[in-house]
């Protein structure tokens, strides 16, 4: 296709410019509103930039060098006081397309080298391993040397898991590493390489995740070698999560949204906790209220039960009652909440459709909504005005540093 200038006139919901053309909308990958651009059509809708001619005054060096060639980060060239107001559009439009009206704080930031989970491609080739993200819109994988987004115990361990993972990849296959760093080490989760490892596999992979010092090395589900138990602490609980578990993306954006979570409960006295995960809210809630937590995941209750028993007299927790429960196919019904004084809910990205038509039902007097998506959780805060709670705050809080993504706390009174 021919190669054209444009003018970016605004950024769309994924970070790329949007340009107005004569035959409709192109989106352009690191562009900045104001900006002109030489850019060259390739299909759909989409351009590849070829040059800035103009730059925006918001237009910064990206700190990484694997930037716009790295599919991880969208928007590393963005000014950041721009980049805060940016994300925290993305949330105002989403809930004023549910018709939603409520003032959004600012966004909480996050910092670099701050993630303390992260998921990585590998490849084995006649030269080695290639570790790294897949490029852009492609399914290459792109070696990385540096992140500025992972905690430096993941990115000074990139050569490491390569050759970890090494003797257990095929040339003709990908493996995805889901790398977190817990309070006694890496914690490695591998699915893809070869499928059921025999006993000299099995062997040489524990060995070699006892060089390299993991805590705890899974393979397609299945627990290699464990030399200490990978544990995490939510509020002063140390629990064990169990391999490639749900926890927040940075330990410093997880303090924010359980500060939001606390300081909206106040002294409620019985609390649900529903999509509890391995207790990320439910020890704080604790400290302070009879909690309820409900979570589908059968293993992750059981590491909450585990830590719980173990730790929670001496914490001096108020009582506890763990419920192993598919909200999305049985929610917790209105009739279940009557001696509640608050819910807390905090499901996946898909949001919790049903479980809000069941909240908007109920007579619980305060509702706090946490979730990673802010078109869900306008789709679900809809139900709940309708049904007759009061949208009073919603904070963005970004652990998403240099993407689109962002997770909020949203606050519902009972009128």
């Amino acid at each position: 296709m021919t190669d054209v200038e444009v003018t970016i006139s605004s950024l769309g919901h994924l970070g790329d410019g949007v340009a107005e053309t004569p035959t409709g909308q192109l989106f352009v990958p690191f562009t900045l509103a104001g900006e002109r651009a030489l850019v060259r059509p390739s299909g759909e809708g989409r351009a590849e930039l070829l040059k800035v001619l103009e730059a925006s005054s918001e237009r910064v060096a990206a700190p990484c060098k694997h930037f716009g060639i790295c599919g991880g980060c969208t928007l590393q060239h963005m000014e950041m006081a721009s980049y805060a107001g940016w994300k925290r559009l993305q949330v105002t439009a989403a809930l004023n397309a549910r018709g939603l009206d409520c003032d959004v704080d600012p966004l909480v930031p996050a910092t670099p080298r701050s993630r303390r989970r992260a998921s990585f491609a590998a490849t084995r080739t006649k030269k080695g391993v290639t570790i790294g993200y897949y490029g852009r819109a492609s399914h290459t994988i792109i070696a990385i040397q540096e992140c500025p987004l992972v905690v430096p115990e993941i990115e000074s361990a990139f050569a490491d898991l390569a050759h970890l993972v090494e003797p257990g990849l095929s040339r003709k296959g990908r493996a995805s590493l889901a790398v977190t760093a817990t309070d006694a080490g890496l914690d490695v989760a591998v699915s893809g390489g070869k499928e059921a490892p025999d006993g000299v596999l099995r062997a040489e992979l524990a060995k070699r995740a006892a060089a390299v010092n993991l805590a705890r090395l899974t393979w397609d589900g299945d627990i290699l070698a464990e030399r200490r138990i990978p544990l995490v602490t939510f509020s002063g609980l140390s629990v064990a999560p169990p391999p490639d578990s749900f926890l927040q993306a940075t330990v410093e954006g997880e303090a924010t949204l359980v500060r939001l979570v606390l300081e909206a409960v106040g002294d409620a006295k019985r609390v649900a906790d529903l999509f509890a995960g391995c207790g990320t809210f439910t020890a704080a809630l604790a400290k302070r209220s009879a909690v309820l937590a409900v979570e589908g995941e059968a293993k992750q209750i059981a590491a909450l039960d585990r830590a719980l028993r173990m730790q929670g007299p001496a914490l001096g927790l108020k009582p506890v009652d763990l419920v192993t429960r598919d909200l999305f196919r049985r929610p917790i019904h209105a009739s279940e909440l009557l001696k509640t004084d608050a819910v807390v809910f905090d499901p996946p990205r898909a949001g919790a459709a049903a479980q809000a038509e069941m909240l908007a039902k109920s007579s619980v007097p305060l509702i706090i909504g946490v979730s990673c998506n802010p078109a869900t959780f306008a789709r679900d805060a809809r139900t709940l005005v309708d049904g007759g709670y009061k949208l009073t705050r919603v904070t963005p809080v970004d652990q998403f540093l240099w993407s689109p993504h962002i997770e909020l706390v949203g606050i519902f009174r009972k009128e």
